[in-house]
């Protein structure tokens, strides 16, 4: 990660989850509640130090809690009740089903990005990606 505010907030958040063993799955309103702590501390400490500026609180506590505890840049696509489907065919190439349709999002992700969703997302199904089996197809445990 870089020196971004979001870089740092989500370092600072994933260190405490790590130290005090919240498990960001099972227990997103802790996270969101330290999350916000992180978040306030952060404002405090940028007003007499060099930090980056976080800019808008809102965004980055929702980018934060997304990464930590959700699907990063996937989740405001999982969190649309209007979308049926997500799939992946490459970082650069993420397409949502809408009403029976396919659509190219505008989101683009880094090869690392990709790994790590789809890790965290097999994580719960059983299911594994490796070279014996390259594609996967999963449903996310709370999605029907």
């Amino acid at each position: 990660m870089g020196s971004s505010a979001q870089s740092i907030l989500e370092t600072e958040v994933r260190e405490l989850v790590r130290r005090r063993g919240i498990d960001p799955v099972a227990e997103p309103e802790v996270v969101g509640r330290l999350v916000d702590e992180v978040v306030g501390e952060y404002r405090d400490r940028s007003i007499t130090s060099a930090l980056p500026p976080m800019g808008d609180v809102v965004a980055a506590t929702r980018a934060v809690l997304d990464a930590v505890a959700g699907f990063g840049p996937l989740q405001p696509l999982l969190d649309d009740p209007s979308i049926e489907e997500i799939w992946i065919n490459e970082p650069g190439r993420v397409f949502i089903a809408r009403r029976g349709r396919s659509e190219l999002t505008t989101l683009i992700l880094t090869a690392e990005q990709v790994a790590e969703l789809v890790e965290r997302m097999l994580r719960t199904s059983g299911r594994r990606i490796d070279l014996s089996t390259p594609f996967v197809d999963s449903t996310l445990p709370d999605v029907i």
